[in-house]
């Protein structure tokens, strides 16, 4: 089991930036791969971006490549999200992923993960 526990978020204008951490634990840490899924009200839950837990690959979704740092620190057991440039549409619950023997090609697919945080709000005002 792994367990997963975001912090950051909150309330940002546009154009801003946060950091969203996601602290991990459990017996069967590490895992393969992480990851962050963002899900707006009435809407699915999409993939943002993953990493290799191992080498650090990393991966983004179109819709945030260039704006959004996928990040980790193995001594910490934390995934990192940097989002910078946000924009309103960047508004959702933000949820961190592990997937404990999951390999990269599919690192964006939701079903390839088998532990999920609580979530985690960010608004982006504009």
């Amino acid at each position: 089991q792994v367990q997963l526990a975001e912090s950051g978020g909150g309330l940002v204008q546009a154009g801003g930036s946060a950091r969203l951490s996601c602290a991990a634990s459990g017996r069967t840490f590490p895992v393969n791969i992480m990851g962050w899924f963002r899900q707006a009200p009435g809407k699915e839950r999409d993939f943002v971006a993953g990493i290799t837990w191992s080498g650090g690959r990393t991966y983004y979704a179109d819709s945030v490549k260039g704006r959004f740092t996928i990040s980790r620190d193995n001594a910490k057991n934390t995934v990192y999200l940097q989002m910078n440039s946000l924009k309103p549409e960047d508004t959702a619950v933000y949820y961190c992923a592990a997937s404990q023997f999951g390999t990269w090609p599919g690192i964006n697919l939701r079903f390839k993960y088998d532990y999920w945080g609580q979530g985690t709000q960010v608004t982006v005002s504009s």
